[in-house]
């Protein structure tokens, strides 16, 4: 007997909505300073306009080129949850479009992050709806399977845990489990005050500053 082409695990809790807020007030550049720089999706393309993505991984791991399972995600998701699709970085076949964002949109899902491609371009970037993708192509998907549900998944280069939250603006994404947030928040909000203080110091005019100083003098420059 072979095994079940499909897996499918109960949809992740959505995290309160406390830290969402703190979430959407701290650059995504600041967070990822704060994971030593060793975490973040890379090599996605910004698909919308300027909407922050933040919410938790609802994630799918389909076969290149086909969304079956998308479907399935799509009724199992929550208000908070991203989409998060493993589609193995293939470019040549559009996982979603307009008709999967708008349903999406209707079950409160608040953005999705692809290692795949999209298309219908011009209806994320009306509705503002936040997508990530590897690539844009015209090029519709296979609906034949198999796939999983709510499993660890990479997503350029990043391991990602059901239920992870995602930050996303202009930058890149980045994700982090649940139990990291409130420690990461504090030490963000640490790094901006530490900014704030720079852009101040750049003000005066000067051509002596302490912050250039302290990264050359240890170098003797």
């Amino acid at each position: 007997m072979s095994a079940s082409p499909y897996v499918i695990n109960q949809a992740p809790v959505i995290t309160p909505g406390k830290t969402i807020d703190a979430l959407r007030g701290i650059v995504v550049s600041h967070l990822s300073d704060n994971l030593n720089r060793l975490s973040g999706i890379q090599g996605l393309q910004r698909i919308h306009h300027s909407k922050k993505l933040v919410g938790n991984a609802f994630t799918v791991k389909t076969r290149p080129g086909d969304n079956l399972l998308i479907y399935k995600a799509l009724k199992m998701m929550s208000p908070g949850h991203v989409l998060v699709v493993d589609g193995g970085g293939e470019t040549s076949n559009a996982l979603v479009g307009e008709l999967i964002m708008l349903y999406a949109q209707q079950r409160g899902c608040v953005g999705f992050v692809l290692d795949a491609a999209v298309r219908d371009t011009a209806a994320f970037y009306t509705a503002d709806f936040p997508c990530y993708a590897r690539a844009i192509v015209h090029r519709g998907p296979f609906k034949n399977g198999p796939g999983q549900i709510n499993v660890p998944v990479t997503v350029g280069g990043q391991v990602i845990q059901p239920g992870d939250l995602i930050v996303g603006d202009e930058d890149g994404i980045v994700s982090f489990s649940v139990e990291q947030a409130e420690e990461l928040i504090t030490a963000a909000t640490k790094t901006a005050a530490m900014e704030d203080t720079i852009k101040a110091e750049i003000a005066n005019g000067k051509l002596e500053q302490a912050w250039l100083t302290k990264v050359l003098q240890p170098y003797g420059l």
